[in-house]
C-alpha cells in the first residue's frame, strides 16, 4: 500500500468520523462508534507506523528517521511520504478526540447543534483555534451552572 493511500484512508476514516459526530445524535452508542471507530483506528494506524519507523520495520518513502528533540529532526522525519503521513494522522486523531470533547461539553451546557458547528468545524480544520475559541465561549456558561 502506497503512503498516498495510507494518507487518504486516514483523512477519509476521520472525516466519516467527523460527519457522525456533527450530524448524527448524540447518543451512547453512536459516541462510542466514534471513539473507537474514529479515534482508536486513527490512534492504532499512528501506533503502528511509529513504531514501525523507530523499529526500522517501516519505510517511511525518504530520508525520515529524525529525533523529536530538535526542528531540524523533525523536519527531517516531516520530509518523507511517511512521516508526513505518520504526523497527518497524529493531527487528524486528536483532533477528532477534541472534537469529541467539545461536542458532549457543549451538550452538557446545552449549546446547540447549530452554536456547537462552528467549533467543531474550526477544530476540524485548524484544531487548537477551535478548542481555543470553545474555551472561550464556554466559560460563562460553566461558571453560571457551578453557581446553580
Amino acid at each position: 500500500m502506497t503512503w498516498d493511500t495510507i494518507f487518504l484512508l486516514v483523512n477519509y476514516w476521520a472525516f466519516a468520523s467527523w460527519i457522525a459526530l456533527a450530524f448524527l445524535p448524540r447518543g451512547p452508542k453512536i459516541l462510542a462508534v466514534i471513539l473507537y471507530a474514529g479515534v482508536f483506528v486513527l490512534c492504532l494506524a499512528y501506533t503502528v507506523m511509529i513504531v514501525g519507523f523507530l523499529s526500522g520495520g517501516i519505510d517511511p518513502g525518504g530520508p525520515g528517521g529524525g529525533d523529536f528533540t530538535t526542528l531540524a529532526g523533525v523536519m527531517k522525519l516531516f520530509d518523507s511520504p511517511g512521516g508526513a503521513t505518520l504526523g497527518w494522522t497524529h493531527y487528524l486523531a486528536f483532533d477528532l478526540f477534541t472534537g469529541m470533547w467539545i461536542a458532549r461539553d457543549a451538550d452538557q451546557k446545552g449549546f446547540s447543534r447549530i452554536v456547537q458547528f462552528p467549533f467543531l468545524f474550526l477544530t476540524l480544520m485548524v484544531g487548537p483555534v477551535g478548542l481555543l475559541a470553545w474555551l472561550i465561549v464556554r466559560e460563562r456558561r460553566a461558571r453560571a451552572q457551578a453557581k446553580a
